[in-house]
């Protein structure tokens, strides 16, 4: 990287330097390329971790049904969007164990928050303040468009497609919620495996998950577009799909990570 590139993308850290690197608009195809060919390595692994979480998501969907809570359906099949990046982290250590030149496990994708729980639980909460935002902010929209009494589960789908009051709160809900995740999508894209990478607070990821968005605003934009698209079809097949699609974006979004960034100890660089 040349200097003028330097001096522009870094920052300060106690013990760290971070160093933000361009990308072109080719660089997501070949993060999903990635990712795809840690998936076909550690295939096992890689599936058990997915289907933990289709799993979890079906058992999700069938309380919000025995519960009688369709109207909260949709809501929460979005709101995964905010999560997600957190869902990703297993693949992130299944992705390392393989450049360490192991054969991963499920220690590998389940243990790998460990290190830096603190960090990590930091930006779960973060992550949740987005998430209850939006909860919060599709029951007022709900109400605003359907008032405060639910219909019922045949009522309110057809509604939604036929009625100006379903197709505004479609429209509007869609807006809203794309602000919200770009926002989330922000602070997190490569704060979380920064910080299951590196000793660094979990202001200092957002720090740098925020340059990296803004350094390179259009890549970034298209690789969200990815994100959600792919995993908006993993719950159009009710789920199923997420157990290839989650873990394959999971191993994609730590080479996006290892693309973006660079992370150099200070005593090297003052050496």
């Amino acid at each position: 990287m040349n200097a003028a590139t330097k001096s522009s993308g870094q920052s300060s850290a106690p013990n760290v330097k971070i160093t933000i690197n361009p990308i072109g608009m080719d660089r997501p195809r070949a993060w999903l390329a990635a990712g795809f060919d840690d998936f076909r390595r550690a295939t096992a692994v890689s599936l058990a971790y997915g289907m933990f979480w289709v799993g979890l998501s079906i058992a999700v969907t069938a309380g919000a049904i025995v519960l009688d809570l369709w109207h909260w359906l949709l809501p929460l099949v979005a709101g995964f969007m905010f999560i997600g990046p957190l869902v990703a982290v297993g693949s992130y250590g299944i992705s390392r164990a393989l450049e360490e030149g192991r054969v991963p496990h499920l220690g590998d994708a389940f243990g790998a928050w460990r290190p830096h729980a603190g960090q990590l639980a930091m930006m779960g909460v973060m992550m949740m303040i987005f998430f209850l935002a939006w909860i919060r902010l599709a029951t007022l929209l709900f109400a605003l468009f359907f008032g405060f009494e639910a219909p019922g589960v045949a009522e309110l789908y057809a509604s939604l497609l036929t009625t100006p009051e379903g197709l505004g709160l479609i429209a509007v809900g869609t807006a809203a919620g794309a602000v919200l995740a770009f926002g989330a999508f922000s602070i997190s894209v490569v704060a979380i495996p920064t910080l299951m990478d590196q000793d660094l607070t979990f202001m200092e990821g957002i720090e740098a998950s925020v340059r990296t968005v803004a350094r390179n605003f259009k890549p970034m934009l298209l690789w969200a577009v990815i994100l959600t698209g792919s995993v908006l079809i993993g719950m159009m097949t009710f789920y199923i799909g997420l157990a290839l699609i989650l873990p394959v974006l999971g191993h994609a979004s730590w080479h996006a990570y290892e693309d973006l960034v660079r992370c150099e100890p200070v005593e090297k660089l003052e050496s």
